[in-house]
């Protein structure tokens, strides 16, 4: 029997540039969003403000993602990359003047918000192109054979950038303010297209250059329906994100619930990065494939009940614990899933696939910020977090039961025939 290699994806120099690339964008991406959040919340004191800014950004990622990931299998990958970032600096810089002293003082609050919902839409734009992309381009950096390697390490260094772009955004907020918090992330997205221009353009392997769109999404829907691993696993976590999105309610916790101020708030939202990250990290060195659909649903159950006590602590360290192994349990969760997506994807797929992913799970992240939003204006916080933990554990409960297939769903075989080619 082969070795396992836990560092085979590591030995392919741009594989390396990519994981820069990935962690400084990540980095850059996540602390904006933290800090957005903050800004908004201070700028209304209404936890469904919050929820707004997930459904600005869920409007235009799911309606386009389709089309981006036609857009993405017709198109060069590291060009197609680079525009997209030029664009998200503009939306940074936009961000940055926003909060510029001379236009708050001079613009009403409405004004500075609805120009803040108004960047993250355009936002939400760019991320229907972002994920297709990344996950094509990842692709071609390595062989088939360590394909599952590369998604843990790439899961990994996005988890890792995560963790420390949410931290960091907290302490810059009560360091040096808002507004060159924003500086910092613009001047990170430059530097993530500087790396980016380190890898070489790549072929574009779909044979079906001009094919029409219409056939081309429909092509890429069937293959997703069709393949039962696939649309298990990005239905159960669709659910379980859209109902486990408590996330989005850090700022309500950290400012009136906890009391622990923006870094406090860095920690909070922190915490189930970090969890994920240690456990991508061991995935490395332990293999998850043996009953996979067995450790997904144990997984998601494990992050129902996580966010449950989460609701229910009012002590802060409690409350971190709970975010924290939250993480763990997504970490498998990620890890799982992102394994089946590479494996059992045609590379002249990859884009619409990947569109379809960012559908169910990538957009439900937003959709479950408006919908944590929505549910703390009605239930109240605490409420509406606890609810939908226990939403969380009905959903895997119903699939365990009505999916016996997915129960004994096990990637070793599907592993090995990659490991062989």
């Amino acid at each position: 029997m082969t070795k396992k290699d836990p560092y085979a994806a590591l030995r392919y120099r741009e594989f390396n540039i990519f994981l820069l690339l990935r962690f400084v964008l990540v980095f850059g991406w996540t602390m904006q969003f933290i800090v957005i959040e903050w800004q908004v919340y201070s700028l209304t004191k209404d936890p469904l403000s919050l929820g707004v800014i997930g459904l600005m950004e869920i409007i235009p990622a799911f309606t386009m993602a389709l089309f981006a990931g036609h857009i993405v299998d017709q198109n060069e990958k590291r060009n197609l990359l680079a525009k997209c970032i030029s664009a998200f600096s503009l939306i940074s810089l936009g961000l940055f003047l926003l909060t510029w002293p001379k236009v708050v003082d001079g613009w009403s609050t409405k004004t500075i918000l609805y120009s803040i919902y108004a960047l993250v839409f355009f936002g939400g734009f760019l991320r229907s192109f972002f994920g297709p992309t990344i996950f094509s381009l990842v692709a071609l950096l390595v062989p088939k054979k360590v394909y599952p390697n590369a998604a843990t390490w790439n899961s990994s260094t996005w988890q890792m950038a995560a963790v420390l772009g949410p931290a960091f955004g907290g302490f810059a907020i009560s360091w040096i303010g808002v507004h060159w918090s924003l500086c910092i992330i613009f001047g990170l997205i430059i530097l993530s297209l500087i790396i980016l221009l380190q890898i070489k353009p790549k072929p574009i392997l779909n044979p079906k250059i001009g094919e029409p769109v219409v056939e081309s999404l429909k092509e890429g829907v069937r293959f997703v329906f069709k393949t039962k691993a696939i649309l298990g696993a990005l239905t159960l976590d669709m659910v379980a994100v859209l109902f486990g999105g408590a996330i989005a309610l850090l700022p309500v916790f950290a400012q009136d619930i906890l009391k622990v101020g923006s870094e406090g708030f860095g920690v909070l939202r922190a915490a189930p990065a970090i969890g994920a990250f240690l456990t991508m990290l061991v995935t490395a060195y332990i293999p998850i494939s043996k009953n996979a659909g067995m450790k997904l649903l144990g997984a998601i159950f494990g992050f129902g009940l996580c966010i449950i006590v989460f609701g229910l602590s009012s002590i802060f360290w409690v409350s971190v614990v709970a975010l924290f192994f939250s993480g763990v349990t997504d970490g498998v969760s990620m890890v799982i899933r992102q394994t089946i997506l590479q494996i059992k994807t045609p590379d002249n797929m990859r884009g619409r696939v990947s569109s379809v992913n960012s559908m169910f799970v990538g957009s439900s992240n937003e959709l479950g910020a408006f919908e944590s939003g929505l549910t703390a204006r009605l239930m109240g916080t605490v409420t509406a977090v606890v609810f939908g933990g226990t939403m969380t554990l009905i959903t895997v409960i119903s699939t365990a039961l009505v999916s016996p297939s997915f129960r004994k769903l096990d990637l070793t075989k599907d592993l090995e025939e990659h490991a062989a080619s």
